[in-house]
């Protein structure tokens, strides 16, 4: 019986028992304690702890559901997964035990033709909590199970609770008896993988008044409205019903792993014996299937990759399949092989990664690419990091500041550099790495903070802040009048504030936006009875205080005087036609890109957004000139732009876009751009109406980390002026050029071509001239007489020349000719450095032969030596080495190093 099968006869066959069919939820939990639905009754915690009425007594689902907390078990036993299906008949208040246990016997044991499971009735054992008289009495006595076949066991197997005061209350489980194959005799209190559990019903009857541990709690009395909760395994029961030996043998597992087998060219045994020889490339196998699903599962769910939260998760299981497959040899893209055979599993019970496999499939290859790309970046030094951690000893692993390097210079999650130092045998200083993590996030808020405020405690603060919160008033008014709250002066309280002073002021009421959300902050001025203070920043560094940063430009201020605080309304103005930019580019980009292309970042001030989302790879020219035509047409539109205020479960209901690790209130403003099309929460300043905007340009597109890409554009008046210059540039070019604007590409495109060809004649012939003079050169030689060898030296200062290659090619020939020339012995060693000067930087080349090596001239130590001088630095082999710097003039200087170094190493007299 194939999976989608086991799905579809267990809704139907408890819709014929009166049960509201529920589809499965989002893996996506609402709870924001959990980051994914965790357990079938996950959905319906609000109607079991009484926090909300259920809309029907009784209801059933087959849930899809999401584990991580052992990933790293994953593939190494059978038993480990991190995707799986949880069938599930619950009652809020309707039946209880009398009706929850016979429904259970009865769908498990039915023949197949009637609808059931048909599963053997001799192979079925139950257990019960060992003082639950009543499930013991209904499976021995209503439904028939022998008693020898129902076991009692304690607390710690069959009692559930949420861990917390609330509702709780015995369960009872049943097992499929597997056979002799796989165990000894003696039902499920002997042995679990014989007795394999298939069923959970959990009967929901006590309130519990302090839960200790899972087996010490108290029972306060019994619940008003008892419950039923149960969840039977879909792909333990596929297991059974198909004759497969685990979960990743079942239909919708097995293909992945055999095409990923089959890419590899490994051949799977199914087994779990660590000393089998298939055993490594088993549990990557079974890894790589689990993971596959579970990627197209959350993605199918929204969750797109990132470096938090659920995102983290989903980035994990992709690379860590792609690394799997890269260690059985594959190391070309997988994802397009696999993620399509895991869609044609999952699609009969869930049609929706099919319909919407276009956006899924892009978003996983993408992360795939970055993957690899990170891979090729940061192999080579993690391999240098766990060679050092060798040579150093037993006790030695991959130090912190490695760890962090990989992660910081290349990318690398600690969990991968985790992965791949116990692969090598070498252990990781994980303590010293989220030392150096912690310090980096440290120092990040500590500049930031400074900038800001300027290092002051935030004890001043906090005292201002217990006379209440500062109350904003700009959304509605530009000048306000307020008392003077307090001044801050170096971090402390002052009396008053004199002309010419920069301080820091609090208000008991402001027009001035705080930056937040992106948001620049207002500037402008506030004036009182004989003082005048220029408002340069707004800033709130504690919770509901506002705190403006200004400079007295008139009088003195005491604290306690009444003022008038009035923003600098055109920078206001043109600062919300940027926020409401940000919203109408956000609402583009998912018109042009997808849903997934969600916000990351943004920051705007008058004229300038910058906007920062989720993709993994560049945009094209096409879908850039589409964003910015869209942003345009919702701004000539018109769209009304409309502000409400409301709670943040009714936003969410709504669908109010959020950004992820913002913290929100229980009051939130939604800010709607035409309805639906744009509907984000936002306490920002906006416009109106969209054609307040005037006008939108996209600047530009760039990476800003591992799928995570920015957009930049100028509004109103700004994107006007840019595209004036823009204008005003090609005009200029039509007359350079003499040709109509609409040939200047095509213009500009020929010149650079005829240029690039010029560039290379003219390096040919200085490379010619070079070689030219190559027999001139050599008459230069002198020999180095030393105690230890006597040396050729020839060192030249070339000139002007095309690049470093034309010096190397110069220093070569020298060498071979310096070392076959007339009168020279074989062997003699011989050294050539050969300095000039590209685009106004100089460079020296320096080549030595093996006898000069022999006798300890090695040329990476020569040309560091003649780079010194330089001002640069220089590095390559023992043979022919490369380096530059910044002072041209002195060239000649370095030559002279250079010789020098000669003399003091075969230990000539000095010149």
């Amino acid at each position: 019986m194939k999976s989608q099968d086991i799905a579809s006869r267990w809704l139907n066959f408890f819709a014929a028992k009166d049960h509201t069919v529920v589809p499965s939820a989002s893996l996506v939990s609402p709870d924001p304690s959990l980051l994914f639905t965790i357990a079938g009754m996950v959905p319906f915690i609000p109607y079991f702890l009484g926090q909300e009425p259920a809309p029907y007594q009784r209801a059933t689902t087959v849930q899809k559901v999401i584990r991580t907390a052992d990933i790293e078990e994953v593939g190494k036993t059978v038993r480990h997964g991190t995707f799986f299906q949880m069938c599930g008949n619950f009652s809020f208040g309707d039946y209880f035990k009398e009706k929850a246990i016979p429904y259970a016997w009865e769908l498990l044991t039915t023949a197949q033709d009637q609808g059931g499971f048909g599963l053997d009735p001799e192979r079925l054992w139950v257990t019960v909590y060992e003082e639950d008289d009543e499930a013991e009495r209904i499976w021995r006595e209503e439904v028939g199970v022998p008693a020898e076949r129902i076991q009692r066991l304690g607390k710690a197997d069959n009692y559930w609770h949420t861990g917390q005061p609330g509702p709780g209350g015995p369960d009872s489980e049943i097992f499929y008896d597997r056979g002799p194959a796989y165990g000894r005799e003696g039902g499920p209190s002997a042995d679990d993988n014989r007795y394999m559990e298939i069923w959970n019903l959990v009967f929901m009857q006590y309130q519990l008044s302090a839960v200790r541990s899972d087996v010490d709690f108290d029972v306060a009395g019994d619940l008003e409205h008892k419950n039923i909760d149960t969840g039977l395994g879909l792909e333990r029961l596929a297991m059974i019903l198909q004759g497969v030996e685990n979960m990743y043998e079942t239909d919708q597992v097995r293909p992945v792993l055999d095409r990923a087998a089959a890419l590899a060219g490994k051949e799977y045994s199914s087994t779990e014996d660590p000393d089998d020889p298939h055993y490594t490339d088993d549990v990557r196998l079974r890894m790589i299937a689990d993971h596959v699903r579970s990627a197209l599962m959350l993605i199918s769910d929204g969750v797109v990759p990132g470096n938090e939260a659920g995102g983290y998760v989903l980035r994990r299981l992709i690379r860590r399949s792609v690394r799997a497959m890269r260690l059985m040899g594959v190391t070309e893209p997988v994802l397009p092989e696999l993620l399509p055979v895991s869609r044609d599993a999952m699609k009969g019970t869930y049609p929706e990664v099919e319909r919407d496999f276009d956006r899924i499939s892009r978003i996983a290859y993408n992360e795939e690419k970055a993957f690899l790309r990170t891979i090729a970046a940061g192999t080579a030094r993690m391999d240098s990091a766990v060679a050092a951690a060798k040579r150093g000893g037993e006790n030695t692993g991959i130090s912190g500041s490695d760890a962090f390097e990989l992660h910081d210079t290349y990318g690398f999650p600690i969990d991968l550099t985790l992965e791949m130092a116990a692969e090598a045998g070498v252990s990781v200083d994980e303590a010293g790495f989220r030392e150096l993590m912690a310090e980096q996030r440290d120092r990040a808020r500590r500049d930031a903070k400074s900038k800001k405020t300027g290092h002051v405690d935030s004890a001043a603060y906090r005292r201002l802040q217990a006379q209440g919160e500062t109350v904003f008033t700009g959304y509605t008014e530009h000048t306000t009048e307020s008392r003077v709250r307090g001044l801050i002066a170096d971090g402390q309280e002052v009396p008053v504030a004199h002309a010419g002073q920069e301080l820091e002021v609090v208000l008991d009421a402001s027009p001035f936006y705080a930056e937040a959300g992106g948001q620049a902050a207002d500037t402008g001025r506030i004036t009182g009875d004989g003082f005048v203070l220029d408002v340069l920043d707004v800033q709130s560094p504690v919770n509901g205080l506002s705190v403006h940063r200004v400079k007295v430009a008139e009088g003195e201020v005491p604290a306690g005087a009444t003022a008038v605080g009035a923003i600098d309304l055109q920078r206001r103005l043109d600062a919300q036609k940027a926020h409401t930019g940000t919203h109408v580019v956000h609402a583009a980009l998912h018109e042009i890109l997808g849903p997934e292309a969600t916000q990351s970042g943004s920051f705007n001030k008058e004229g300038y957004l910058r906007f920062d989302f989720r993709w993994g790879e560049a945009m094209s020219d096409a879908a850039r000139s589409e964003v910015e035509e869209v942003s345009n047409l919702a701004i000539r539109d018109n769209y009304p732009v409309i502000t409400k205020e409301m709670s943040l479960a009714e936003a969410r209901e709504l669908g109010a876009m959020s950004l992820f690790g913002e913290k929100y209130g229980d009051r939130v403003r939604v800010v709607e751009v035409n309805g639906a099309w744009s509907r984000e929460l936002c306490g920002g300043t906006h416009v109106g109406a969209t054609s307040e905007i005037g006008t939108l340009t996209l600047l530009g597109e760039q990476s800003v980390g591992s799928g995570n890409r920015r957009v930049e554009a100028l509004v109103g008046l700004d994107a006007f002026r840019h595209l004036a210059a823009e204008r005003t540039l090609v005009n200029e070019l039509t007359s350079m050029l003499k040709v109509p604007a609409d040939q200047v590409k095509d213009r500009v495109a020929g010149t650079l071509t005829r240029l690039k060809e010029i560039e290379k004649e003219l390096a040919a012939a200085r490379a010619s001239q070079l070689q030219a003079e190559a027999g001139r050169l050599v008459q230069e030689a002198v020999d180095v007489e030393g105690t230890e060898a006597t040396v050729a030296v020839l060192a030249h200062d070339a000139g002007p020349v095309g690049s470093g290659d034309d010096l190397r090619s110069l220093v070569l020939d020298l060498r071979s000719r310096l070392e076959n020339r007339s009168g020279n012995a074989s062997g003699t060693p011989v050294v050539v450095s050969m300095a000039g000067s590209a685009k106004g930087r100089p460079l020296v080349v320096v080549g030595t032969n093996q006898a000069a090596r022999d006798a300890g001239l090695k040329a990476g130590v020569l040309v560091k030596t003649a780079c010194g001088v330089l001002g640069g630095g220089g590095g390559g082999k023992d043979d022919l080495a490369q380096g530059g710097g910044q002072e041209v003039a002195k060239v000649a200087e370095a030559l002279d190093a250079v010789r020098g170094a000669v003399r003091a190493t075969v230990g000539a007299a000095v010149a």
